[in-house]
């Protein structure tokens, strides 16, 4: 996946130079004359050396990881969210998140009456396009927190 150099943040992997980089820092500078550009600091993941480049705005870099290695969890991610990579042989194998994500109800089917919360579950679809299963009394628009590992519901925010 191509981003801007403007979009680089602190954590992201970029495929740089025909190696894979983590983003330690990132400075956004706007001088005077000249157009802006990203002063980045990148940590090599294979070779441990470190690297200072310049981007300008306009470019773009790559983000290493693929769709099919993150599979239907890959709807979780959002920007910032600390996550484990690992890896075999120099390439990404899985991607890990953290237990738990906070995400939003964008719809569900209405409870039914004579429903209890501990007896039965309705369909519900995050924002992210996932569905799951949900208590009667969670309604759209609602955050609530799922499990990562099974994509089920916790409780609500």
């Amino acid at each position: 996946m191509k981003i801007n150099a403007g979009d680089i943040r602190v954590g992201m992997l970029l495929e740089h130079k025909n190696d894979l980089w983590q983003v330690l820092k990132t400075q956004h500078v706007k001088p005077g004359k000249g157009g802006a550009f990203a002063q980045v600091e990148m940590k090599s993941v294979n070779k441990n050396t470190k690297l200072n480049e310049r981007f300008r705005s306009s470019e773009t870099v790559e983000i290493e990881i693929k769709k099919n290695i993150i599979g239907e969890k890959g709807k979780l991610l959002t920007e910032n969210l600390e996550v484990t990579v690992s890896f075999y042989n120099e390439k990404p194998i899985s991607v890990d998140l953290p237990n738990q994500v906070n995400c939003k109800i964008a719809s569900t089917d209405v409870a039914l009456k004579g429903q209890t919360v501990s007896s039965s579950y309705k369909p519900a679809i995050l924002n992210n396009g996932l569905n799951i299963q949900v208590p009667p009394f969670i309604e759209a628009g609602d955050d609530v927190i799922v499990d990562t590992r099974n994509l089920e519901y916790i409780k609500k925010i």
